[in-house]
């Protein structure tokens, strides 16, 4: 199986599980740019709940637009706003400060474009699991008809829609606050590494 898969902020733990079991993945900016999605937002779970952080873009407001000529808006303030919000859910994590430096790094440099956050995220986020997968990225659209053996997860894989049949569940792992909110499925990346650390790759192929 080969995802195809749109670009993400940080990512949800299924993403890096698809990463983690497939050879080859394909990332698409060349489709449309949409909303409420993971392109620009991911979740953690803190001291009042699972929070979402969300990315401000800079675009024409009802006009489609492919995902690589998406810009980033800093008239707010949100990198510092997730950073304090990823600080006060997961200072008390095991690994929490062995991730914390490149978390800053991310959240603090300016990038033009949302794909390039959202690419320096995906190389993080497998630089902490010690995932080598092939990523290709493409800026046309990917026509799924036409590459064997590709799966479209693109629309499939959503925060507010059901897993997908072809994505399966991350296994529970310890949480900060489990006792507090209970076990928490489908979070960022960021959940999974400061809570499990060296083991977190065990936990995803689980």
């Amino acid at each position: 199986m080969i995802p195809v898969l749109s670009a993400f902020y940080f990512g949800s733990v299924e993403h890096y599980r698809l990463l983690a079991s497939c050879p080859k993945v394909i990332i698409d900016i060349g489709e449309h740019y949409e909303r409420q999605s993971y392109r620009t937002r991911t979740s953690i779970v803190g001291p009042n709940g699972v929070q979402d952080l969300n990315v401000q873009i800079s675009r024409d407001h009802g006009r489609k637009m492919p995902m690589r000529d998406v810009g980033l808006s800093y008239v707010e303030s949100w990198p510092q706003q997730h950073l304090h919000a990823i600080r006060s859910a997961y200072g008390n994590a095991p690994w929490f400060i062995h991730y914390v430096d490149d978390v800053e790094a991310l959240l603090l440099k300016r990038y033009e474009h949302l794909v390039d956050l959202d690419l320096a995220t995906l190389r993080s986020g497998m630089k902490w699991l010690g995932i080598k997968t092939e990523v290709v990225v493409s800026e046309k659209y990917v026509e799924v008809d036409d590459l064997p053996d590709a799966v479209d997860l693109r629309q499939a894989l959503h925060p507010k829609s059901p897993l997908p049949r072809s994505v399966t569940a991350v296994p529970p792992y310890p949480q900060v606050f489990q006792e507090r909110h209970g076990y928490q499925r489908r979070l960022s990346v960021l959940d999974l590494v400061c809570n499990a650390g060296p083991r977190s790759r065990d936990i995803l192929l689980g």
